[in-house]
């Protein structure tokens, strides 16, 4: 095998990749600490096109130098916006029609292997912060909830390895069916 260069990886973005639109996901960061998982979130949201991420409460918007650092460009191409409130956020999202999910082992969440994603409407994945997990209010407030099954001794994924997970999975589901 042989690994593909940049320059032929750009001429299949230029040929029109029928896979390349946006998908109508969003991203909504509550309160994420660390600028480099949001500048993780944003390459993650470049490589899988999704429409944007919403950046909420304390966590860091760009330009930023950490989340640059991990973007490597892509706060260029990724849409996004700040919120101060996730709640507030959250509700906008769904006066807009889309179905929001967070991302947090609790009660009545879903297995994300047993998770069939409608692709008739727009979704929302939210995800929190590093120590607490998706604000209560914001729980109170989801349409729904998916877990990550973990079988360690630490319970937890770092918040860009998880949104990569998660995010592939409904990709994968949204662009090549269940």
């Amino acid at each position: 095998m042989k690994k593909r260069t940049l320059k032929e990886l750009q001429l299949l973005r230029e040929a029109g990749n029928p896979t390349a639109a946006k998908l109508p996901l969003v991203l909504v960061l509550d309160n994420v600490r660390s600028a480099l998982n949001t500048g993780s979130a944003f390459r993650t949201a470049d490589a899988f096109a999704i429409e944007k991420i919403v950046l909420c409460g304390i966590t860091a918007t760009p330009p930023h130098r950490e989340i640059l650092k991990t973007a490597i460009g892509a706060t260029e191409t990724v849409a996004w916006e700040y919120a101060a409130d996730t709640v507030s956020a959250i509700r906008a999202l769904q006066t807009a029609g889309y179905r929001v999910w967070a991302v947090e082992q609790a009660e009545g969440s879903q297995l994300l292997q047993d998770v069939v994603v409608p692709s008739a409407a727009p979704m929302a994945l939210v995800f929190g912060n590093e120590v607490s997990g998706v604000s209560d209010e914001a729980m109170a407030v989801v349409d729904g909830c998916v877990e990550v099954p973990q079988f360690g001794t630490k319970h937890s994924l770092n918040i860009a390895v998880c949104l990569g997970v998660v995010v592939w999975e409904v990709v994968r589901q949204l662009r090549f069916g269940s």
